[in-house]
Protein backbone atom coordinates (compact mmCIF):
# COMPACT_ATOMS: atom_id res chain seq x y z
CA UNK A 1 0.00 0.00 0.00
CA UNK A 2 2.87 2.34 0.80
CA UNK A 3 4.46 1.71 -2.60
CA UNK A 4 1.17 2.44 -4.39
CA UNK A 5 0.86 5.74 -2.50
CA UNK A 6 4.38 6.69 -3.54
CA UNK A 7 3.56 5.76 -7.15
CA UNK A 8 0.46 8.00 -7.04
CA UNK A 9 2.51 10.88 -5.64
CA UNK A 10 5.16 10.37 -8.34
CA UNK A 11 2.57 10.18 -11.14
CA UNK A 12 0.97 13.45 -10.00
CA UNK A 13 4.30 15.17 -9.23
CA UNK A 14 3.56 15.66 -5.52
CA UNK A 15 6.65 17.29 -4.02
CA UNK A 16 7.67 17.49 -0.36
CA UNK A 17 8.30 21.10 0.65
CA UNK A 18 9.73 22.49 3.86
CA UNK A 19 9.32 19.28 5.92
CA UNK A 20 10.34 21.00 9.17
CA UNK A 21 8.42 24.28 9.21
CA UNK A 22 5.51 23.58 6.84
CA UNK A 23 5.69 27.17 5.62
CA UNK A 24 2.95 26.80 3.02
CA UNK A 25 0.48 26.07 5.82
CA UNK A 26 1.32 29.14 7.89
CA UNK A 27 -1.31 31.84 7.54
CA UNK A 28 -0.56 35.50 8.18
CA UNK A 29 -3.87 37.38 8.33
CA UNK A 30 -2.26 40.82 8.16
CA UNK A 31 -0.28 39.81 5.08
CA UNK A 32 -3.39 38.44 3.36
CA UNK A 33 -5.40 41.55 4.28
CA UNK A 34 -2.65 43.75 2.79
CA UNK A 35 -2.70 41.73 -0.44
CA UNK A 36 -6.50 42.03 -0.54
CA UNK A 37 -6.37 45.79 -0.15
CA UNK A 38 -3.70 46.26 -2.85
CA UNK A 39 -5.54 44.00 -5.37
CA UNK A 40 -2.70 43.83 -7.93
CA UNK A 41 -4.74 41.42 -10.10
CA UNK A 42 -7.13 44.25 -11.01
CA UNK A 43 -4.52 45.82 -13.30
CA UNK A 44 -3.41 42.56 -14.94
CA UNK A 45 -5.98 39.99 -16.15
CA UNK A 46 -3.15 37.41 -16.33
CA UNK A 47 -1.77 38.26 -12.88
CA UNK A 48 -2.28 34.79 -11.39
CA UNK A 49 -0.21 32.17 -13.16
CA UNK A 50 0.21 29.22 -10.77
CA UNK A 51 -1.73 27.00 -8.37
CA UNK A 52 -0.15 24.81 -5.71
CA UNK A 53 -2.53 22.18 -4.33
CA UNK A 54 -1.74 20.08 -1.26
CA UNK A 55 -1.83 16.30 -1.65
CA UNK A 56 -4.60 16.05 0.94
CA UNK A 57 -6.79 18.60 -0.85
CA UNK A 58 -6.15 16.89 -4.19
CA UNK A 59 -7.08 13.46 -2.87
CA UNK A 60 -10.22 14.78 -1.16
CA UNK A 61 -11.38 16.46 -4.37
CA UNK A 62 -10.72 13.35 -6.47
CA UNK A 63 -12.57 11.08 -4.02
CA UNK A 64 -15.50 13.53 -3.97
CA UNK A 65 -15.58 13.65 -7.77
CA UNK A 66 -15.51 9.86 -8.03
CA UNK A 67 -18.32 9.51 -5.50
CA UNK A 68 -20.61 11.50 -7.80
CA UNK A 69 -20.39 8.95 -10.60
CA UNK A 70 -21.98 10.43 -13.74
CA UNK A 71 -23.36 13.42 -11.78
CA UNK A 72 -21.44 16.64 -11.29
CA UNK A 73 -20.33 17.57 -7.78
CA UNK A 74 -19.08 20.83 -6.27
CA UNK A 75 -17.01 21.99 -3.33
CA UNK A 76 -14.83 24.85 -2.09
CA UNK A 77 -11.08 25.18 -1.58
CA UNK A 78 -9.33 26.94 1.30
CA UNK A 79 -5.93 28.54 1.21
CA UNK A 80 -4.10 31.81 0.66
CA UNK A 81 -2.32 33.99 -1.90
CA UNK A 82 1.45 34.12 -2.35
CA UNK A 83 2.53 36.48 -5.12
CA UNK A 84 1.02 35.27 -8.40
CA UNK A 85 0.17 31.86 -6.91
CA UNK A 86 -2.87 30.34 -5.25
CA UNK A 87 -1.90 28.06 -2.35
CA UNK A 88 -4.67 25.49 -1.77
CA UNK A 89 -4.30 23.82 1.63
CA UNK A 90 -7.66 22.05 2.00
CA UNK A 91 -11.00 21.39 0.30
CA UNK A 92 -14.50 20.51 1.45
CA UNK A 93 -17.61 19.33 -0.36
CA UNK A 94 -20.87 21.26 -0.61
CA UNK A 95 -24.43 19.92 -0.22
CA UNK A 96 -25.58 20.71 -3.77
CA UNK A 97 -27.83 19.02 -6.31
CA UNK A 98 -25.98 17.83 -9.39
CA UNK A 99 -26.97 16.57 -12.82
CA UNK A 100 -24.90 15.12 -15.65
CA UNK A 101 -24.25 18.61 -17.03
CA UNK A 102 -24.39 21.09 -14.13
CA UNK A 103 -24.51 21.64 -10.37
CA UNK A 104 -27.12 23.81 -8.70
CA UNK A 105 -26.06 25.61 -5.51
CA UNK A 106 -28.86 26.66 -3.16
CA UNK A 107 -29.29 28.89 -0.13
CA UNK A 108 -28.63 25.82 1.99
CA UNK A 109 -25.17 25.53 0.46
CA UNK A 110 -24.41 29.21 1.16
CA UNK A 111 -25.42 28.77 4.79
CA UNK A 112 -23.28 25.64 5.02
CA UNK A 113 -20.22 27.56 3.74
CA UNK A 114 -20.66 30.31 6.35
CA UNK A 115 -21.02 27.79 9.18
CA UNK A 116 -18.09 25.67 7.99
CA UNK A 117 -15.67 28.59 7.68
CA UNK A 118 -16.79 29.94 11.05
CA UNK A 119 -16.13 26.57 12.66
CA UNK A 120 -12.69 26.50 11.03
CA UNK A 121 -11.79 29.90 12.46
CA UNK A 122 -13.00 28.89 15.91
CA UNK A 123 -10.53 26.00 15.73
CA UNK A 124 -7.59 28.08 14.56
CA UNK A 125 -7.97 27.51 10.81
CA UNK A 126 -7.92 31.04 9.42
CA UNK A 127 -7.65 30.28 5.70
CA UNK A 128 -10.24 31.88 3.47
CA UNK A 129 -12.13 30.26 0.62
CA UNK A 130 -9.92 30.83 -2.44
CA UNK A 131 -11.87 28.93 -5.07
CA UNK A 132 -14.46 26.35 -6.05
CA UNK A 133 -14.11 22.98 -7.72
CA UNK A 134 -16.53 20.78 -9.59
CA UNK A 135 -16.43 17.72 -11.81
CA UNK A 136 -16.90 17.10 -15.53
CA UNK A 137 -17.51 13.33 -15.66
CA UNK A 138 -16.08 12.12 -18.95
CA UNK A 139 -15.82 15.35 -20.92
CA UNK A 140 -12.58 16.99 -19.88
CA UNK A 141 -11.35 19.94 -17.85
CA UNK A 142 -12.59 23.26 -19.22
CA UNK A 143 -15.23 25.86 -18.38
CA UNK A 144 -18.71 25.72 -19.89
CA UNK A 145 -20.86 28.81 -20.43
CA UNK A 146 -22.51 28.31 -17.03
CA UNK A 147 -19.08 27.81 -15.39
CA UNK A 148 -17.75 31.01 -16.98
CA UNK A 149 -20.74 32.99 -15.69
CA UNK A 150 -20.33 31.50 -12.21
CA UNK A 151 -16.61 32.26 -12.09
CA UNK A 152 -17.11 35.82 -13.35
CA UNK A 153 -19.68 36.38 -10.61
CA UNK A 154 -17.31 35.05 -7.95
CA UNK A 155 -14.38 37.14 -9.20
CA UNK A 156 -16.53 40.28 -9.14
CA UNK A 157 -17.56 39.76 -5.49
CA UNK A 158 -14.96 37.66 -3.62
CA UNK A 159 -11.81 37.95 -5.71
CA UNK A 160 -9.20 36.50 -5.67
CA UNK A 161 -11.08 33.33 -6.60
CA UNK A 162 -10.17 30.25 -8.60
CA UNK A 163 -12.09 27.62 -10.59
CA UNK A 164 -10.88 24.01 -10.64
CA UNK A 165 -12.35 21.23 -12.79
CA UNK A 166 -11.72 17.49 -12.27
CA UNK A 167 -12.69 14.68 -14.64
CA UNK A 168 -13.12 11.52 -12.50
CA UNK A 169 -13.72 9.21 -15.49
CA UNK A 170 -10.52 10.21 -17.26
CA UNK A 171 -8.68 10.05 -13.93
CA UNK A 172 -9.66 6.39 -13.57
CA UNK A 173 -8.79 5.57 -17.19
CA UNK A 174 -5.45 7.40 -17.27
CA UNK A 175 -4.33 6.54 -13.71
CA UNK A 176 -3.39 10.21 -13.23
CA UNK A 177 -5.58 13.01 -11.89
CA UNK A 178 -7.20 14.90 -14.78
CA UNK A 179 -7.44 18.44 -13.41
CA UNK A 180 -7.51 22.02 -14.67
CA UNK A 181 -7.42 25.44 -12.97
CA UNK A 182 -8.89 28.56 -14.55
CA UNK A 183 -9.68 32.25 -14.12
CA UNK A 184 -11.96 34.36 -16.30
CA UNK A 185 -11.10 37.63 -18.01
CA UNK A 186 -12.99 40.86 -17.30
CA UNK A 187 -16.00 41.31 -19.57
CA UNK A 188 -14.45 44.24 -21.47
CA UNK A 189 -11.09 42.47 -21.95
CA UNK A 190 -10.18 41.03 -25.36
CA UNK A 191 -7.36 38.48 -25.15
CA UNK A 192 -4.91 38.27 -28.03
CA UNK A 193 -5.31 34.48 -28.18
CA UNK A 194 -7.63 31.82 -26.81
CA UNK A 195 -6.81 31.30 -23.15
CA UNK A 196 -8.67 28.07 -22.50
CA UNK A 197 -5.49 26.01 -22.52
CA UNK A 198 -2.83 25.18 -25.11
CA UNK A 199 -2.76 21.41 -24.62
CA UNK A 200 -5.03 19.33 -26.83
CA UNK A 201 -7.80 17.43 -25.09
CA UNK A 202 -10.60 15.21 -26.31
CA UNK A 203 -13.96 17.00 -26.27
CA UNK A 204 -17.18 15.03 -26.95
CA UNK A 205 -18.96 16.06 -30.13
CA UNK A 206 -22.01 17.33 -28.24
CA UNK A 207 -19.79 19.58 -26.09
CA UNK A 208 -17.55 21.07 -28.80
CA UNK A 209 -19.83 24.02 -29.51
CA UNK A 210 -20.05 25.01 -25.83
CA UNK A 211 -16.29 24.51 -25.45
CA UNK A 212 -15.39 26.69 -28.45
CA UNK A 213 -17.91 29.42 -27.71
CA UNK A 214 -16.36 30.35 -24.34
CA UNK A 215 -12.70 29.30 -24.65
CA UNK A 216 -11.58 32.92 -25.15
CA UNK A 217 -13.22 34.12 -21.93
CA UNK A 218 -10.82 32.40 -19.51
CA UNK A 219 -7.26 31.14 -19.22
CA UNK A 220 -5.62 28.19 -17.49
CA UNK A 221 -3.10 28.28 -14.65
CA UNK A 222 -0.12 26.01 -14.13
CA UNK A 223 -0.86 23.39 -11.46
CA UNK A 224 1.65 21.75 -9.12
CA UNK A 225 1.12 19.60 -6.04
CA UNK A 226 2.91 19.48 -2.70
CA UNK A 227 2.86 17.77 0.65
CA UNK A 228 4.49 18.41 4.02
CA UNK A 229 4.92 16.70 7.35
CA UNK A 230 1.48 17.95 8.38
CA UNK A 231 -0.02 15.94 5.52
CA UNK A 232 1.51 12.60 6.46
CA UNK A 233 -1.10 11.32 8.93
CA UNK A 234 -4.14 12.70 7.06
CA UNK A 235 -2.81 11.43 3.75
CA UNK A 236 -2.29 7.97 5.20
CA UNK A 237 -5.89 7.85 6.52
CA UNK A 238 -7.32 9.04 3.20
CA UNK A 239 -5.07 6.75 1.20
CA UNK A 240 -6.28 3.63 3.02
CA UNK A 241 -9.80 4.28 1.71
CA UNK A 242 -8.67 5.44 -1.73
CA UNK A 243 -6.28 2.51 -2.21
CA UNK A 244 -8.85 -0.12 -1.27
CA UNK A 245 -11.46 1.31 -3.63
CA UNK A 246 -8.88 1.58 -6.42
CA UNK A 247 -7.25 -1.83 -6.08
CA UNK A 248 -10.61 -3.59 -5.82
CA UNK A 249 -11.88 -2.12 -9.10
CA UNK A 250 -10.94 -2.56 -12.73
CA UNK A 251 -10.86 0.60 -14.87
CA UNK A 252 -12.43 -1.39 -17.70
CA UNK A 253 -15.49 -2.35 -15.60
CA UNK A 254 -15.72 0.80 -13.47
CA UNK A 255 -15.51 3.02 -16.56
CA UNK A 256 -17.35 0.82 -19.06
CA UNK A 257 -20.08 3.45 -19.61
CA UNK A 258 -17.46 6.12 -20.16
CA UNK A 259 -15.53 3.86 -22.58
CA UNK A 260 -18.70 3.09 -24.53
CA UNK A 261 -19.53 6.79 -24.79
CA UNK A 262 -15.99 7.49 -26.01
CA UNK A 263 -16.30 4.87 -28.76
CA UNK A 264 -19.73 6.19 -29.79
CA UNK A 265 -18.46 9.76 -29.85
CA UNK A 266 -15.45 8.71 -31.94
CA UNK A 267 -17.70 6.95 -34.47
CA UNK A 268 -19.84 10.10 -34.78
CA UNK A 269 -16.74 12.22 -35.37
CA UNK A 270 -15.56 9.78 -38.07
CA UNK A 271 -18.91 9.91 -39.86
CA UNK A 272 -18.91 13.71 -39.68
CA UNK A 273 -15.38 13.89 -41.11
CA UNK A 274 -16.31 11.42 -43.85
CA UNK A 275 -19.28 13.54 -44.91
CA UNK A 276 -17.06 16.63 -45.00
CA UNK A 277 -14.54 14.83 -47.25
CA UNK A 278 -17.30 13.60 -49.56
CA UNK A 279 -18.76 17.11 -49.79
CA UNK A 280 -15.35 18.51 -50.65
CA UNK A 281 -14.87 15.84 -53.33
CA UNK A 282 -18.13 16.93 -54.99
CA UNK A 283 -16.99 20.53 -55.04
CA UNK A 284 -16.33 20.49 -58.80
CA UNK A 285 -13.36 20.35 -61.18
CA UNK A 286 -10.07 21.98 -60.50
CA UNK A 287 -6.70 21.16 -58.99
CA UNK A 288 -6.70 19.52 -55.58
CA UNK A 289 -4.21 20.76 -53.03
CA UNK A 290 -3.15 18.13 -50.51
CA UNK A 291 -3.55 19.62 -47.06
CA UNK A 292 -3.50 18.14 -43.60
CA UNK A 293 -7.02 17.62 -42.30
CA UNK A 294 -7.14 18.88 -38.72
CA UNK A 295 -10.35 16.97 -37.99
CA UNK A 296 -8.81 13.67 -39.10
CA UNK A 297 -5.70 14.46 -37.09
CA UNK A 298 -7.84 14.97 -33.97
CA UNK A 299 -9.71 11.71 -34.66
CA UNK A 300 -6.42 9.81 -34.85
CA UNK A 301 -5.25 11.36 -31.58
CA UNK A 302 -8.57 10.52 -29.91
CA UNK A 303 -8.45 6.91 -31.11
CA UNK A 304 -4.85 6.51 -29.92
CA UNK A 305 -5.86 7.89 -26.52
CA UNK A 306 -8.77 5.44 -26.23
CA UNK A 307 -6.57 2.51 -27.28
CA UNK A 308 -3.90 3.50 -24.77
CA UNK A 309 -6.41 3.71 -21.90
CA UNK A 310 -7.88 0.30 -22.81
CA UNK A 311 -4.41 -1.25 -22.88
CA UNK A 312 -3.63 0.30 -19.50
CA UNK A 313 -6.84 -1.23 -18.09
CA UNK A 314 -5.99 -4.66 -19.51
CA UNK A 315 -2.46 -4.54 -18.08
CA UNK A 316 -3.80 -3.42 -14.68
CA UNK A 317 -6.18 -6.39 -14.69
CA UNK A 318 -3.36 -8.79 -15.53
CA UNK A 319 -1.15 -7.41 -12.75
CA UNK A 320 -3.96 -7.68 -10.17
CA UNK A 321 -4.75 -11.22 -11.29
CA UNK A 322 -1.11 -12.27 -10.88
CA UNK A 323 -0.86 -10.61 -7.47
CA UNK A 324 -4.17 -11.55 -5.85
CA UNK A 325 -5.66 -14.63 -7.55
CA UNK A 326 -5.28 -17.53 -5.19
CA UNK A 327 -4.57 -15.37 -2.13
CA UNK A 328 -5.80 -17.25 0.92
CA UNK A 329 -5.99 -20.59 -0.85
CA UNK A 330 -4.02 -23.46 0.72
CA UNK A 331 -0.65 -23.78 -0.85
CA UNK A 332 0.22 -27.02 -2.61
CA UNK A 333 3.64 -28.20 -1.59
CA UNK A 334 5.71 -30.08 -4.07
CA UNK A 335 6.32 -33.73 -3.13
CA UNK A 336 9.33 -35.80 -3.99
CA UNK A 337 8.56 -38.57 -6.49
CA UNK A 338 8.17 -42.02 -4.98
CA UNK A 339 10.51 -44.82 -5.89
CA UNK A 340 9.68 -48.46 -5.64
Amino acid sequence: MESSQKAWELENAVKLVDPHRDALYSYDKEEQDAIGSQRPWKNDPHYFKNVRISAVALLKMVMHARSGGSLEIMGLMQGKIAGDTFIVTDAFRLPVEGTETRVNASAEADEYVVQYLQACRENGRMENAVGWYHSHPGYGCWLSGIDVATQMLQQSHVDPFLAVVIDPDRTISAGKVEIGAFRTFPQDYKPTASGGGDEYQTIPLNKIEDFGAHASQYYSLEISHYKSSLDSYLLELLWNKYWVSTISQSPLFTNRDYSSKQMLDLSQKIRKAQKAIEAQARGGPGPRVATKDSNLDKIVRDSNKIAGEEMTGLLAGEVKAKLFNGVGAPSVQAQAPRTE
